[in-house]
């Protein structure tokens, strides 16, 4: 059994984190061989309602889970860190311009940044679930010079996997049949959701998806549209945004950079562009990435049609008047 590690939730009294504290604690995320130390992180107000989540995993009764630790306090909470799912964030409300958004994220993504570079591991792993995931990573990594700007991503998964689903369903296969779909940009309604590299396992042997779907209308407009437009979709429905999903994709990208990708697959990942595929350098941009000893790689020369580059065109440019605005914030 490893040593344990410390493992940090924010906005730990939220939906999504009851959602995913579950998985931490069974193993799913980290591996059946790691214990883990929650520390859950969230406002004041929400102590109450937090103590009530730690009795839960308690009762929960589960071997890999260490010590828990409910608290307000981010100096307690990302100490000695090995892993943070950043999921706490202030959400959009009506009327509420991106600037406005920005602005009230700057300052909670700012105090975590901080407590980050103060207290966490070097080797931290930080996810950004909590939106405008992209932005908020970019404005954490910030302040937090002294951990690698590598090691601070955001959340594309969700989409990924609701792309992975639409196609298995469109294409009629388990969704496991249907891998290297891609998420290109913000985690956003720009994003680019790309299967024109993915592939499917068939009876037959793996094939392309366009070739098997045939129906370049399709992928090109009401596809796209519907990944971009999916987590408004189920708000409409639920009156609420996604939980159980976001939760589990949370899950999946951790686990899949803390143990690898598979050989010949790769994930999306919004991570700081380094330049690859003419996206600006220093926004934090949706790849394709295959990982190897918790490293990612940004999977590189694919070709990219002139939709395509159309598409990470627009979601770049969202994304440099994201840092914009965060850097006018900052400035204040």
């Amino acid at each position: 059994m490893a040593e344990p590690i410390n493992v940090v939730v924010t906005g730990a009294a939220g939906q999504i984190a009851y959602s995913l504290l579950y998985q931490l604690a069974a193993g799913s995320v980290f591996g059946p061989e790691q214990k883990i130390n929650l520390r859950l992180l969230d406002i004041p107000p929400m102590m109450e309602v937090l103590q009530g989540v730690v009795m839960e995993l308690e009762d929960l009764a589960l071997p890999l889970l260490g010590d828990v630790l409910p608290t307000a306090d981010p100096a307690a909470a990302f100490k000695d860190a090995a892993a943070a799912f950043l999921v706490g964030a202030m959400p959009r409300k009506q009327g509420m311009e991106r600037k406005d958004l920005l602005s009230a994220n700057v300052k909670i993504f700012k105090v975590q940044g901080e407590a980050l570079d103060k207290y966490a591991r070097k080797d931290v792993k930080v996810l950004v679930v909590g939106n405008p995931a992209n932005t908020n990573a970019l404005i954490c990594s910030h302040y937090a010079p002294s951990i690698p700007k590598e090691n601070f991503t955001a959340m594309t998964r969700l989409d990924q996997n609701r792309a992975q689903a639409a196609l298995a369903a469109r294409i009629g296969v388990q969704v496991d049949k249907v891998q290297n779909v891609i998420i290109w940009g913000n985690h956003s309604s720009t994003q680019y959701p790309d299967a024109s590299h993915a592939v499917v396992d068939l009876s037959g042997g793996v094939k392309a998806v366009p070739a098997v779907v045939n129906d370049d209308a399709w992928l090109n407009a009401q596809f796209v549209e519907m990944i971009q437009k999916r987590g408004a979709a189920v708000i409409a429905a639920r009156k609420m945004s996604s939980a159980m999903s976001a939760a589990k994709a949370a899950g999946d990208h951790m686990r899949d950079w803390w143990i690898g990708t598979k050989p010949g697959k790769w994930v999306s990942m919004g991570v700081v562009s380094d330049g690859s595929y003419g996206i600006p350098k220093d926004v934090v941009f949706s790849f394709p990435v295959t990982i190897t000893d918790q490293k990612f790689k940004i999977v590189q020369g694919l070709p990219i049609s002139d939709f395509a580059r159309s598409k990470l065109d627009v979601t770049a440019k969202e994304l440099e008047e994201e840092r914009a605005e965060a850097n006018s914030v900052l400035q204040q």
